[in-house]
């Protein structure tokens, strides 16, 4: 696989078409020729479902006929090339996405944006920290409401103070999100685009894990 393809993502619906998870390319191929899951195909404007080999098929045509799009993504093998789905369906997985969101780094970092709480600047999440708005050496808990990203300058000098003791103030108040933060994030690049098929305003009501 390119690079490109790896650092790309799939979003995983289950059987009734509701989306319930996002995986990687490698961890969505390995599920197709599996035959437990379909590509969903919304390009011609309506569904298209395909497993492996149907997938393969239409890959081949599209290749030799450059019908692919400047957002295509291709997985290269010894003997032919596989466009990378953007979405996948489970054929008898029928579960609902949990109705939480883990709190992690990854998690976190999405749902602020990588952007420092504390002077509003973005920065890679390399540069990032998680810091508790109330210390915990002052009883403060690892949750959702008490966490945000900070940037190690301001990190370092809020220390081990409330933001109000450190003569600092919070650019928005944290709280846990109500669906997967990463979602947000990649919906907004072209490339993801058909994903907001499965994530309109019925379903985002719905947290995803």
């Amino acid at each position: 696989m390119s690079g490109a393809a790896l650092d790309s993502s799939v979003l995983v619906l289950n059987s009734s078409l509701v989306a319930v998870d996002i995986a990687s390319v490698r961890r969505a191929f390995c599920l197709l020729f599996k035959a437990v899951a379909q590509v969903v195909d919304v390009s011609g404007g309506s569904y298209e479902f395909h497993g492996f080999d149907s997938w393969r098929e239409v890959s081949d045509f599209k290749s030799k006929n450059g019908f692919g799009n400047d957002e295509s993504e291709w997985v290269s093998t010894v003997s032919y090339e596989l466009e990378v789905p953007r979405v996948i369906r489970l054929l008898t997985y029928d579960h609902y996405p949990q109705l939480h969101v883990s709190l992690n780094r990854r998690n976190l970092f999405a749902r602020d944006e990588s952007i420092c709480q504390y002077c509003g600047c973005k920065f890679p999440t390399s540069e990032l920290s998680v810091d508790h708005v109330l210390p915990l050496s002052q009883g403060g808990k690892t949750t959702w409401d008490n966490v945000v990203c900070a940037c190690t300058s301001c990190n370092r000098r809020k220390g081990s103070h409330t933001p109000k003791g450190a003569g600092m103030k919070l650019i928005r108040r944290p709280g846990a999100p109500i669906r997967n933060p990463q979602i947000k994030l990649k919906i907004r690049r072209k490339k993801y685009y058909s994903w907001k098929h499965f994530l309109d305003d019925a379903y985002w009501s719905v947290a995803l894990e």
